[in-house]
């Protein structure tokens, strides 16, 4: 660990700027996430400087622009192997260091997380303080909020670090606010301002009255104000990039001994001019030329199943002035963004808030429109009880276009889209289907756009398995026999249908392929009548084995009683599954179509 305690600020700034080229080096080969981690050096290398790593919790919200901490703690000759096989995960995570408190891949947790370690640290008696790291576009989230009530209400020692690297939560009105900022920073106002509250509690109620209104009008022309009404002492904004005043200001909040928000503005992608500002790109980028910024251009690559998604989805938009939609913070990512840009009184952003996306698009399918919910699969699971309470308790015609479903690679255990079939499955009134390649992408939209009843469908990152085909209409429930075959079937779901394809194609055996399609409602028609000829039956799916695609056939075979057909499934075991290039962590699961292949002969 780079014990930085004896640093002087001259040298603490050179280490933030190896830092940088360290993250920037790296990254540009391995890709990750680039802006948000560049902006947060300076108050990674300050946080480290001022509180003890050793004993106080350290908690990153999201975590994704924790580099400069891990680079800090034990990681420096370790960090090019970062989000690789084997490699430094991305995100923070206990099992890889003890510097690392907890593990994060979704937002708005920190702050949670921090008021639960002040109770355990006040229950032992100990001296150490929870240290919460949050970017401004997780202060959108509503867990947030929950959060900053208790803490305000019980008043525990806690030090809230805001990155705003967008936008300041009240923007500060000039030098007035700056010097404010700064004198409300200061050890004689925080001094000052505990022997006045102490004098009030005496003072007729008048003379309250009338302190407490002129405390009240001074405050408004800073941006705190919210966090003081919640009884969070506010500081700021300050400079997230003077290291000194950084300092400074961290150990006047370290010594008052209450909860305490810092309000640092920073630059993304500062240190490296291309990727500096807002530009949502450089959040999360692959490997790229340091040089000029770019990505290289991949020969021959298909297309992209989000790319698919978002082509059809303004083409259904196109036709009928009742489609909607809506995601959470990832515009580009779920390819949102060309539906935002073309129509964008009915297409929106509602930032870091998967409940209230969720939520909000009930009424507006309850008024006759028809919205597509674009979310990861992953960050679906943080409004999975408004998907029962707002949308399938009230049969709504809400579609969920789930991205990312399967192994997402790089990101890991918390990127995973693995879960989503299991805890859908057992909604009522939820439909659930898959495509497998292009054709089928668009028909399973215009299966959606038509449905009445929620549904969900999930299709993978990057492109298809399979190779495009003509392919037939959905129909509730139905399957697609592709391949008829002898004694071995092959039965895919969604991405899973490809998978299927190229084992066939590896064993000597003749399976019949069937394209599942729905897993809710199962073609049980269909099934039964292929248990008379196939009496192996192997499934593919991208999703966990536990509730998934395999358990809901099983179910229907014993329904039915059919005792004769043998099914394994090539789902994936109960276990979170690692980070690291998609074929490699694929290999260790042994579910490339070699090995699977394998397994059959």
């Amino acid at each position: 660990m780079i014990d930085i305690k004896t640093h002087s600020i001259d040298e603490l700034n050179t280490l933030a700027g190896e830092i940088r080229q360290k993250i920037l080096d790296t990254v540009s080969k391995n890709g990750g996430h680039l802006s948000s981690t560049m902006g947060a050096t300076d108050l990674i290398v300050a946080m480290h400087k001022v509180f003890d790593v050793e004993k106080d919790p350290f908690i990153f919200d999201v975590s994704h622009q924790a580099y400069a901490h891990k680079l800090l703690t034990d990681r420096w000759d370790r960090f090019d192997t970062l989000r690789q096989f084997g490699g430094i995960c991305g995100y923070t995570k206990p099992k890889e260091s003890k510097y690392d408190y907890y593990v994060a891949g979704h937002s708005s947790t920190s702050i949670s997380l921090a008021v639960g370690a002040a109770k355990a640290i006040a229950l032992k008696g100990e001296e150490r303080i929870p240290v919460a790291f949050i970017g401004d576009g997780s202060m959108s989230a509503g867990m947030v909020y929950e959060a900053l009530n208790e803490l305000g209400d019980r008043k525990y020692p806690v030090v809230i670090i805001l990155n705003d690297n967008e936008m300041s939560i009240a923007k500060p009105i000039g030098a007035i606010s700056k010097l404010l900022s700064q004198t409300m920073a200061g050890s004689f106002y925080q001094k000052f301002k505990g022997r006045v509250e102490k004098v009030l509690d005496h003072l007729p109620e008048g003379a309250t009255y009338m302190a407490k209104r002129f405390e009240e009008s001074f405050k408004l022309i800073t941006p705190g104000i919210l966090f003081e009404e919640m009884g969070i002492e506010y500081i700021g904004p300050v400079d997230g990039h003077d290291i000194e005043s950084l300092i400074e200001t961290m150990e006047v909040a370290k010594a008052l001994g209450k909860p305490v928000l810092i309000h640092a503005q920073t630059t993304k992608g500062k240190g490296y001019e291309i990727a500096e500002g807002t530009k949502e790109h450089w959040h999360g980028v692959s490997a790229f030329d340091l040089k000029t910024g770019e990505v290289p251009k991949k020969a021959g690559c298909a297309k992209a199943a989000t790319a698919i998604f978002s082509d059809t989805l303004v083409e259904l938009a196109d036709e009928d002035d009742k489609v909607v939609g809506v995601t959470a913070a990832m515009p580009s990512g779920t390819g949102l963004s060309a539906a935002i840009k073309k129509y964008p009184e009915r297409f929106w952003d509602v930032a870091i808030a998967e409940q209230h996306a969720v939520t909000s698009m009930g009424p507006l399918a309850k008024e006759g429109f028809k919205p597509f919910c674009t979310i990861y699969s992953t960050f679906l699971q943080r409004g999975y009880d408004q998907v029962i309470h707002d949308i399938a308790l009230m049969d709504l015609g809400v579609a969920f276009a789930m991205d990312r479903a399967g192994i997402v690679g790089e990101d890991g255990e918390t990127h995973q889209g693995a879960f989503d079939i299991s805890y859908l499955r057992g909604i009522p009134n939820m439909t659930l289907l898959a495509p497998y390649n292009e054709t089928t992408m668009k028909l399973c939209m215009k299966f959606a756009k038509e449905y009445d009843h929620p549904c969900a469908f999930r299709y993978p990152r990057g492109a298809f398995l399979a190779e495009d085909a003509e392919s037939p209409e959905y129909e509730l429930g139905k399957s697609v026999l592709l391949k008829e075959g002898e004694e071995i079937l092959f039965i895919g779901y969604g991405n899973g249908v490809g998978r299927a394809q190229k084992v066939a194609e590896l064993v000597e055996a003749n399976p019949a392929v069937l394209d599942l399609r729905f897993v809710k409602p199962l073609d049980e028609e269909m099934l039964v009548a292929l248990s008379t000829k196939y009496k192996k039956w192997f499934v593919f799916s991208d999703s966990a084995a536990q509730g998934g695609v395999g358990s809901a056939i099983l179910e229907i075979l014993s329904q039915k009683k059919i005792k004769d057909v043998e099914l394994t499934t090539f789902e994936y075991s109960d276990a979170f599954i690692t980070h690291g290039h998609t074929k490699l962590v694929e290999e260790s699961l042994g579910i490339l179509p070699e090995q699977l292949a394998k397994q059959i002969l």
